[in-house]
């Protein structure tokens, strides 16, 4: 079955459902009415409709059961990203996405090659969230995660304040062979807490940032012994949280 967020919370059990959901229920999917769909609300509830009627631009759906399974992560994870060059960062998002990210917060980083085009950033921050809600559709989540536009590494560390965890994939801190500051980050994480985990560009941190992160309240840590592109470590992240979360219990 097809899944679908709505941006609203419905005044009743009749579900409507208008613009690009439309298009692709109407013309991608060529449903009819009896056809069933998930429906994911905003408060995160998620019910099995039956699709009533096919109007010329909307869809009109009425609930049939709930589902009271979630599949989100019991922890908040959020990747704050240095930008990344072509679309590395669309990559991030999706694949972040199926594997249970809360949110994507991309930050200008010294290194970063690509520099933030502030005129086109409105489009290119859509797309983006875009991404994250297709993804979120294909992979079943409950939730769709935020994606911010480009920060600075400042107004990162200052939003540090709002999350339980904070760290930030060093590679000086691999190289060293120094593998505990992650170990411990995840195994002490349980239900309801948050964690703020950031990582560079393709060039990685410079010392300067990697004292800010530190000064900020950031542990430093190794994502294992090898040095991961800036595409492959937030999913380390992600899988490493999950793992030990949801499957090693």
């Amino acid at each position: 079955m097809q899944r679908y967020f709505l941006d609203e919370m419905p005044e009743d059990h009749k579900i409507t459902i208008t613009g690009d959901d439309f298009h692709h229920i109407s013309r991608v999917m060529r449903m009819e009415p009896g056809s069933h769909i998930y429906i994911v609300y905003p408060d995160g509830r998620t019910s099995i409709c039956t699709i009533t009627e096919i109007k010329e631009s909307e869809v009109a759906a009425e609930v049939t059961e709930w589902v009271e399974r979630s599949v989100e992560l019991p922890t908040d994870i959020v990747i704050s990203t240095g930008l990344v060059k072509g679309d590395k960062f669309d990559y991030i998002i999706q694949k972040g996405t199926e594997l249970g990210a809360a949110g994507f917060v991309p930050f200008e980083a010294s290194r970063s090659v690509v520099k933030w085009d502030r005129k086109k950033g409105v489009k290119k921050t859509e797309r983006w969230q875009k991404i994250a809600k297709e993804a979120a559709e294909q992979s079943h989540r409950d939730r769709i995660p935020f994606v911010s536009e480009p920060v600075s590494l400042t107004q990162v560390i200052e939003s540090g304040k709002d999350y339980d965890v904070l760290l930030f994939a060093y590679e000086e801190t691999a190289k060293v062979g120094e593998m505990s500051p992650f170990y411990e980050a995840v195994s002490g994480l349980t239900e309801g807490k948050r964690l703020l985990i950031v990582t560079g560009p393709e060039g990685g941190f410079s010392e300067k940032e990697a004292e800010q992160l530190i000064k900020g309240g950031f542990t430093a840590c190794a994502l294992g012994p090898r040095i991961l592109r800036a595409e492959t470590a937030p999913l380390y992240v992600l899988s490493a949280v999950s793992f030990y979360l949801e499957l090693k219990r």
